[in-house]
């Protein structure tokens, strides 16, 4: 739906969750009443002479507070008006700067308002009379961020510096009933921009332009000096972006706004175990395909067959065939895709490319028929009663007969192909699920979720495998348990039916389900290479667990067939290289 404000700059739910303000170019701020079924405007404010770029409701969902161009505005919520308007310096550094751009405030319980802006300070206001009661000039650039405990006993805020600052409120003396914001600690674990930050009970947690995601815990918080206690910084996007042709060895990079499709170089050379071997033939890069618009690429997927390719942007649906006449690769566009197919989540293609799965984003599966140059709608699988829920994951069995789906929440659902309906839910768990995969041969389905569990759910008999419930029940290796990054791919060996194959950004692992599993006491990885023939045969036959770190980061790992495996790497350098240069900081001496 259109706000008609021009673009939305800012947006703030209620305290109760009901009403939802949005801040637009045109110094507009309009409230939307949010339904079950639909979001209704509701009213408009005062509109201001610039862009509203931050918004903040007073938990009594009474008053808000929107931050602009030289000014934080206090706006009675039931009558709409402006109440106060309040004026901010614009002295940076002792320099009267053109603008001074508010880019986030707070709104506190006692009334004050937290603002952080441009000039690189961070100021409290009293909203019931509209004057500032106290400064921090903290930064020697823009402030950008800033979240509030729930308890507004601290809060954080980000720099474009790369510095992340955290306040408290703290007693004047030790005996004293009289509290004041002071600045406690700084820390300095991003290089660009801190563009977000969020507050939790026990962490701080900020992410910004170079990619990062920290994660600090207060000491003062975490009652136990353990995992919990330490300091994660977490990098890669938790979702697949690049999909694979095993026939014809290709791989399909998405980026935001086009594909590449890529051939995979060969080699005709033989060595040792551990060699680098010579490519007798390059990578080729095949296509490059733009889409039109400024709107990103949601998904995409490229047929196991090589032949088609399909992706999603946020309003559109596009299927290309893909024709391959020596060293010459054409596109064909399909046409007159149906509306239906709009805003998918998740593409994926059965074995032998003859289907298409489409998940919306409104919770229905649809299952399209591939034809020659053409498609035919075949089902929609539609969601389960009283729910909406999107589909992120998709999993379909080697045989084609199986379809398992997942949500955002922690359900699994799997649906019989041939009779199109639902087959089985797996048990709800707690937690998200982050990848899954259905295997050859038994259609045990796999499932990995988000704290580091992994299950196996045998799909014909509706019930965990004994494998998997001998493991929850002794329970994985706490190092297992402890990894930041969530697996986003796993698959399986071909004629090695005990071993699954699964990795996230930093290790590739083989779980043997034949061997003995892991105690606390055992060493999970060793990453010394091994000494000799016996070193390795022991190693091998250790416990379940074989982990390897030698690729990272690890964007994608799949086998191409059962000797060959493809792993892309994504090197921190690289990504560094391409961000814009960080804020130059004068040090002394220089």
């Amino acid at each position: 739906m259109d706000a008609f404000g021009g673009p939305i700059w800012s947006m703030a739910v209620s305290p109760c969750g009901s009403q939802l303000l949005v801040g637009c170019e045109d110094g507009s701020v309009k409230l939307f009443q949010i339904t079950p079924d639909k979001i209704q405007f509701e009213r408009n404010f005062d509109r201001q002479k610039s862009r509203i770029l931050s918004l903040s409701w007073h938990p009594s969902g009474t008053h808000i507070a929107a931050g602009s161009i030289d000014y934080i505005s206090v706006f009675d919520v039931k009558s709409g008006s402006a109440v106060h308007k309040m004026l901010v310096d614009r002295q940076y550094m002792g320099v009267s700067k053109r603008k001074c751009i508010i880019w986030g405030v707070a709104f506190l319980s006692d009334g004050t308002v937290i603002s952080v802006d441009s000039a690189g300070k961070v100021q409290f206001w009293d909203s019931a009379t509209g004057t500032l009661v106290k400064n921090h000039l903290i930064a020697n650039a823009d402030v950008q961020s800033i979240a509030v405990s729930d308890q507004e006993d601290s809060f954080v805020v980000g720099t474009a510096e790369g510095t992340v600052f955290h306040f408290q409120l703290v007693s004047v003396t030790s005996n004293s009933s009289e509290k004041q914001w002071v600045r406690t600690k700084p820390f300095q674990h991003h290089t660009h921009d801190v563009r977000a930050v969020a507050h939790s009970p026990t962490a701080l947690i900020s992410g910004g332009t170079d990619t990062h995601l920290v994660i600090r815990p207060l000491m003062e918080k975490v009652e136990v000096k353990n995992y919990d206690a330490a300091l994660r910084k977490i990098t890669f996007p938790h979702r697949r972006l690049i999909s694979c042709s095993k026939k014809r060895h290709l791989l399909l990079f998405q980026f935001a706004h086009h594909l590449e499709l890529w051939r995979l170089g060969s080699t005709v050379a033989t060595g040792k175990n551990g060699d680098t071997l010579p490519l007798s033939k390059d990578a080729d890069h095949l296509l490059h395909l733009k889409t039109k618009g400024p709107e990103n690429i949601i998904c995409s997927c490229i047929s196991p067959c090589g032949s088609w390719i399909a992706y999603s942007t946020t309003s559109r649906f596009f299927l290309y065939r893909l024709n391959y006449e020596h060293d010459n690769i054409s596109l064909q566009r399909v046409s007159k895709m149906p509306a239906f197919l709009r805003s998918a989540l998740q593409i994926l293609f059965s074995e032998d490319s003859t289907k298409l799965f489409v998940a919306s984003n409104q919770g229905s599966l649809h299952i399209i028929r591939l034809l020659e140059g053409s498609f035919k709608h075949l089902h929609t699988l539609q969601p389960q009663s009283g729910t909406v829920e999107s589909m992120c994951l998709l999993a379909v069995s080697p045989d084609g007969n199986w379809l398992a789906a997942s949500g955002t929440s922690a359900g699994v659902h799997v649906y019989n192909i041939k009779h199109l309906k639902l087959h089985c839910t797996v048990p709800a768990y707690n937690f998200p699920v982050t990848a899954l995969a259905i295997a050859p041969n038994t259609n045990n389905l796999v499932i990995a979720h988000s704290d580091q569990q992994v299950f196996e759910y045998s799909i014909p008999d509706k019930q965990y495998t004994e494998w998997s419930r001998t493991i929850q029940k002794q329970g994985f290796h706490y190092l297992w348990l402890q990894r930041d990054t969530p697996i986003t791919h796993i698959s399986f060996h071909p004629k090695r039916p005990m071993h699954i194959l699964l990795h996230d950004a930093y290790m590739f692992c083989i779980i043997d389900k034949s061997l003995p599993l892991p105690n606390d006491k055992t060493l999970l990885y060793n990453p010394l290479p091994p000494t000799n023939e016996s070193d390795v045969i022991r190693r091998r036959t250790a416990h379940a667990f074989k982990i390897s770190k030698i690729y990272k980061p690890l964007l994608f790992m799949d086998l191409l067939d059962e000797r060959t495996l493809v792993a892309v790497e994504r090197p921190l350098d690289d990504i560094i290289a391409q961000l814009p240069p960080p804020i130059k900081k004068k040090k002394f001496g220089t």
